[in-house]
């Protein structure tokens, strides 16, 4: 699709901003040009079902933009549009609901602080994507990325083909509508594989920031532990570019004070094409699915450009925990609980067994796929101090860094380890540390396949190096053929 000469398909924040400069685009055009885009592919032809709510004031935003372009001080994302996880507040008029018909009128009075630190680089909030609802850790028996509130999201490289769940989750709309070029950027939650997954499954690139990176106040929660947001964009220089605009300390988020002397505001300088060069990358092949041979075979490829590229390539053993941990459980009925009290009198629900009680009231709509993980968190004790719970937290961050990445990295010199898709995301997620994908390839079927790095805590810039080079030099990603859906 193009906006009079600009090609909107696959463009980045980088063209827009030459085309802003150049006077070739405003933001108004480029917002119609989405709002058109969605009509086209996601409300219609495939219904790719990604988006749920759009901001009824994006274009007016835009032309306030718009006519204050030039002006001193304006951020990297200015008059770009984002999409951002329906479980993100707003102040826009939109809800914010985890997909979930308890929450469809939550309209907040102000933005969560990812939100604002978005519109201070310059962005404009387009709409709030789908999602599995409750971030996926309502019922495991539905697929990813189906809500009550918002319906099924597609695999825009699949659709009528893959199967549902395909699209990966909980993530899943902002997977499928940046990949689908619905938006330049868009913004994720992960708890453990959340943005891997769908920006995996869809060919774009995602990063799962350390713990603490971002700030997750007025974020629907499912567990502090956790718990963050994170980019999600086609290219590794604007989920690079997303990454520096929503760092930053939130006094309502304790877990960001130990980032201020480690948070960047710019990762752009970290965007080396020789970035693998010199690099040790550790790989576990038990983390490669030899199940599915083409994506075995995808990975073998991306291992051998590595080498090529300067990088060595290490066969290592990551220790694997056989200990089930409770932790999320114990930590989504009390932060849940924090957050649903704050919620306006409009909203029905007021605690996690509100909620419970509320889907059972008309189960068919509210519930499909039942509510097991619910339903096993409200049995818990909701007390911080409860042993059995710190037992179980103590465990996990053991096993996830001193007796697992800490003792893999730190024995092997390594600069990050190498996972297929998100099948390592555990442990990096209980450890609070970060990983990256990057579109690796497709199978014969044309599923997406990504190779995805994780290393230690704060070592974002180190995997923007190692991401940005591979990508570079290997260039797999593909834009999804919509256009012969269109009606």
């Amino acid at each position: 699709m193009k906006t009079n000469t600009f090609q909107l398909n696959e463009t980045t924040i980088q063209d827009i901003q030459q085309a802003f400069r150049d006077n070739k685009l405003t933001s108004v055009e480029l917002v119609q040009a989405y709002l058109d885009q969605i009509k086209a592919f996601d409300q219609n032809g495939p219904k790719i079902n990604s988006v749920l709510t759009i901001n009824p004031d994006a274009l007016k935003i835009a032309a306030q933009l718009d006519e204050n372009r030039g002006q001193d001080n304006q951020g990297p994302l200015y008059g770009i549009p984002v999409l951002v996880k329906d479980n993100i507040e707003t102040k826009d008029p939109m809800p914010t609901t985890a997909g979930a018909i308890a929450l469809e009128h939550n309209f907040a009075k102000d933005d969560a602080f990812v939100a604002k630190q978005l519109r201070n680089a310059g962005a404009i909030i387009l709409g709030k994507v789908n999602l599995s609802e409750w971030a996926y850790f309502m019922s495991q028996e539905g697929p990813s990325g189906y809500s009550s509130l918002g319906g099924q999201v597609l695999n825009p490289y699949g659709v009528g083909v893959f199967k549902a769940e395909d699209v990966g989750g909980s993530s899943s709309g902002t997977g499928a509508a940046i990949a689908s070029n619905f938006a330049v950027v868009g913004v994720g939650t992960e708890t453990s594989g959340s943005i891997l997954s769908p920006a995996s499954a869809n060919s774009i690139v995602g990063i799962k920031p350390t713990l603490g990176l971002i700030s997750r106040s007025r974020i629907i929660p499912i567990a502090e532990s956790q718990d963050t947001a994170g980019p999600m964009a086609r290219t590794v220089t604007d989920a690079a570019i997303l990454l520096g605009a929503m760092t930053g300390v939130d006094e309502q988020d304790a877990a960001t004070l130990k980032s201020a002397e480690h948070v960047l505001t710019d990762y752009t300088p970290h965007l080396k094409k020789d970035g693998l060069n010199g690099a040790r990358i550790g790989v576990d092949l038990s983390f490669l699915n030899d199940k599915a041979p083409e994506e075995r075979a995808i990975m073998d490829e991306a291992i051998e450009q590595f080498k090529t590229l300067g990088a060595t390539v290490v066969e290592v053993t990551i220790p694997k925990s056989t200990f089930e941990s409770d932790v999320l459980w114990y930590e989504f009925k009390r932060n849940v609980n924090d957050y649903l009290r704050t919620t306006p009198t409009e909203v029905p629900v007021k605690s996690l067994a509100d909620v419970i009680e509320f889907n059972k009231q008309e189960p068919e709509h509210r519930m499909k796929f039942g509510q097991a993980e619910l339903e096993k968190s409200q049995a818990l004790s909701d007390d911080p101090n409860n042993p059995t719970y710190l037992e179980h937290r103590k465990t996990d961050l053991r096993t996830s860094t001193s007796e697992g990445l800490d003792l893999v990295m730190q024995e092997h010199q390594l600069d990050a380890l190498l996972f297929q898709n998100n099948r390592g995301a555990d442990m990096p997620a209980k450890a609070g540390y970060p990983s990256i994908t990057v579109p690796s390839g497709y199978t014969s079927s044309g599923h997406p396949v990504g190779v995805t790095f994780s290393a230690q805590a704060f070592s974002e810039a180190r995997l923007i190096e190692l991401a940005y080079s591979y990508e570079q030099a290997s260039l797999k990603r593909q834009a999804p053929d919509l256009e012969s859906y269109r009606v």
